[in-house]
């Protein structure tokens, strides 16, 4: 018996000893590998996959607008000199606004934004606040622009806002909100806008009269001074009494010279000869009176007429001015602007985010790369340093 043992333990150790356990496949890989890859991914896959919480998205679509587009007057085109921009541009206001610290504040009224973003079941990574953020009111502030966003279709003018949250319901009830906002604020710009344009017609209003009765005034004090209503109709008025003293004058003298030479001692001669004087010393006061003063009827013309044009040119500046704020206070009294919404924000009844998969493919994918690049340039080191 004790023989028959002995030949067992010989024979056991005559075959050898017993073939080691294959090494487990993930040991082979090396350690770079395992760091830079397969724990960032594997990290991706239990974020993605168990503790990322779902999120809804509420989406609107929007569009700023005038109602009719037409070619500014004088001055629309003076207001847009001074900052007042088209509807177009308008847009982008809207989206400052709904992603500013105003835009929050108007939100909270209505809508309790920190339970909103900030639900307990949600993730440490997602809600507010996450790592790194405090309670504070600017913390509330950068985390709420994290679940809000607002795009703009140049082609087509319509802005898109999406709202993120954790529940449907959440997300929808701050969009509408935001939207809400957004129509008060083109509200008050229509209303400043009407403002400002009516306030800018009245003053040039204001100075086109002012400018007109001024003109006027400078009118009645030329008058005055030169004692009659209209220049040019006293100029006139001298030039016919000029033209019948000239003809009196040569009738006179032909007169005169006929009677000098049928009877030179006649009587008469005196008295022709004095009426002859009178009338060319009238003659002489009607020329005197027309030009060669410096108050003649002449230069009183050439006053008289630049006059006439200045209060030409404020009378149609008046007309102009009163024109274009009757027509400003009929655009104020419409709305010019307007936001006008083409999609209401919906409750979304499935969650869109977070893209599980491809955000653990993204990370496998970018570490891949990393590991690569990093690989190449170990081997190209060994490589030189062989050499």
């Amino acid at each position: 018996m004790t023989e028959s043992q002995l030949k067992y333990v010989s024979a056991l150790q005559t075959d050898g000893a017993a073939k080691p356990v294959a090494e487990a496949w993930w040991r082979r890989l090396p350690l770079g590998f395992l760091l830079i890859v397969v724990l960032p991914t594997a990290v991706a896959m239990v974020y993605y996959l168990v503790i990322a919480s779902p999120i809804y998205v509420s989406e609107a679509r929007f569009v700023v607008r005038s109602p009719t587009q037409k070619q500014p007057s004088g001055i629309g085109m003076a207001l847009q000199g001074v900052g007042i921009q088209s509807a177009a541009n308008d847009s982008f206001a809207v989206h400052e606004y709904m992603t500013s610290r105003d835009g929050l504040d108007y939100v909270q009224r209505s809508v309790d934004v920190r339970s909103k973003i900030g639900s307990p079941n949600a993730d440490f990574l997602m809600r507010y606040p996450r790592v790194g953020e405090d309670e504070s009111a600017e913390g509330l502030y950068k985390g709420f622009q994290r679940f809000v966003t607002v795009g703009y279709e140049s082609s087509t003018g319509i802005s898109t806002l999406r709202v993120k949250a954790f529940s449907g319901r959440d997300a929808q009830a701050v969009a509408s909100a935001l939207l809400s906002g957004g129509e008060g604020l083109v509200n008050r710009l229509n209303e400043r806008a009407a403002k400002d344009t009516v306030q800018y017609a009245e003053r040039a209003e204001e100075e086109a009269r002012v400018g007109l009765d001024q003109v006027q005034q400078r009118m009645t004090a030329f008058r005055n001074s030169r004692g009659y209503v209209d220049p040019e109709l006293s100029a006139r008025e001298s030039s016919a009494v000029t033209s019948e003293l000239l003809g009196a004058v040569a009738r006179l003298k032909a007169e005169r010279d006929q009677l000098q030479s049928e009877a030179p001692q006649s009587p008469q001669l005196a008295g022709l000869n004095g009426r002859i004087t009178a009338l060319e010393r009238q003659l002489s006061a009607e020329r005197a009176r027309m030009a060669g003063a410096a108050g003649s009827l002449a230069s009183s013309v050439g006053d008289y007429r630049q006059l006439l044009l200045e209060q030409e040119i404020a009378d149609k500046r008046l007309g102009q001015a009163t024109a274009a704020l009757i027509s400003a206070r009929d655009d104020a009294r419409r709305q010019n602007l307007y936001l006008e919404r083409i999609v209401n924000p919906n409750v979304a009844d499935r969650p869109i985010l977070p893209r599980r998969w491809f955000g653990i493919f993204s990370v496998l994918l970018s570490t891949l790369l990393i590991y690569s690049l990093g690989w190449l340039v170990y081997a190209g080191i060994r490589e030189h340093k062989q050499f």
